[in-house]
């Protein structure tokens, strides 16, 4: 299927995956900054947050992403909460959100290549963060 930039579902999905991109992001940045205080793994997850914010010339009409959002409209809104166990549990889902969206973000654009660079820094900063979080004793 072949989207136009200015398709109200195609918009829909470029907003809301760069929403939780930047949604996980944030959290994990947090866990990172606040409990592992690892300035190097902060800057990196940060950085890649804000250029979230920088995308693509095919992606930039954010007037038009937020006319085409709908959150009423959204079937899947008003999906129940997952209550996570622990930290590990917190980091990894978020980053997995994270991987998710931009590999979503990937696909939808029309240079990829972005997306998927950053997709692949975060797996890198995933390993990381995994095992710092694995050396606390908390």
């Amino acid at each position: 299927m072949k989207f136009s930039k200015t398709d109200q579902q195609y918009l829909r999905i470029i907003d809301a995956n760069i929403n939780r991109a930047k949604e996980g992001l944030r959290v994990v940045e947090e866990v990172v900054r606040f409990i592992l205080n690892d300035a190097n793994l902060t800057r990196q997850l940060k950085k890649i947050r804000q250029s979230l914010s920088k995308m693509p010339a095919d992606l930039q009409d954010v007037s038009a992403m937020l006319a085409a959002r709908s959150v009423s409209g959204d079937v899947g809104a008003n999906a129940p909460l997952q209550k996570r166990s622990d930290l590990m549990n917190i980091v990894r889902a978020n980053l997995g959100r994270v991987e998710e969206a931009l590999r979503v973000l990937e696909e939808f654009s029309s240079d990829g290549m972005g997306f998927q660079r950053q997709r692949y820094q975060v797996y890198s900063i995933e390993k990381g963060i995994v095992e710092k979080i694995k050396n606390l004793k908390i």
